[in-house]
C-alpha cells in the first residue's frame, strides 16, 4: 500500500494544480488564454507521469517493496536533516537578504555536505558561479526582477 502512496499525491496535485491554472484570470494583452498554457502544460505531465508511476507499481505490487530502507542506512538520515533545515533557513532568509546571497550560501552548504570540505574550492566555485549566472540570465536577460 505504501508503494501507491506517491503516484496518487502526484496525480492528485496535478488535478489540483490543473483546476487552478483553468481558473486563472484572462490575459488584457495578447492572447486571453495565454497565461495559463504552461501551468496546464505542467498539470498535464504530473498527471500523466503520475499516472504512469501508478500503473508501473501496481504492475509491481508483488514485489517486495524495500525503496525506504536504504533512507534509514548510512549517512542518509543526516544528508535529509540537514538538507531539510537548509531549505527552510533557504526559505526563511530569501525575502530579507535576496537571491543572490541566499542562493550561494543554500549550495555551498549543500555541496559541502556532499562533497566535504577537502573539495571546498569546487563548492564555492560552483556555488557562486551557479548563483551568478542564474542571477544575471534571470535579471538582465530575461528581465525578471529578484528578490
Amino acid at each position: 500500500m505504501v508503494r501507491f502512496i506517491t503516484p496518487l499525491f502526484t496525480v492528485v496535485l496535478g488535478i489540483i494544480f490543473l483546476i487552478a491554472s483553468l481558473n486563472l484570470p484572462k490575459s488584457n494583452l495578447g492572447n486571453p488564454n495565454g497565461p495559463m498554457y504552461f501551468p496546464v502544460l505542467i498539470a498535464i505531465i504530473l498527471i500523466g507521469g503520475g499516472l504512469v508511476y501508478l500503473f508501473q507499481e501496481f504492475k509491481a505490487r508483488g514485489v517486495a517493496f524495500k525503496d525506504f530502507a536504504g533512507l534509514r542506512e548510512g549517512k542518509a538520515p543526516l544528508y535529509l536533516g540537514v538538507s531539510l533545515v537548509l531549505m527552510v533557513l533557504y526559505t526563511l532568509v530569501f525575502e530579507r537578504i535576496g537571491f543572490l546571497i541566499s542562493t550561494i550560501l543554500f549550495l555551498g552548504g549543500l555541496l559541502f555536505l556532499l562533497n566535504g570540505r577537502k573539495k571546498w574550492i569546487t563548492n564555492v566555485l560552483v556555488a557562486v558561479i551557479f548563483s551568478f549566472v542564474t542571477w544575471y540570465a534571470f535579471g538582465t536577460l530575461l528581465q525578471v526582477s529578484l528578490p
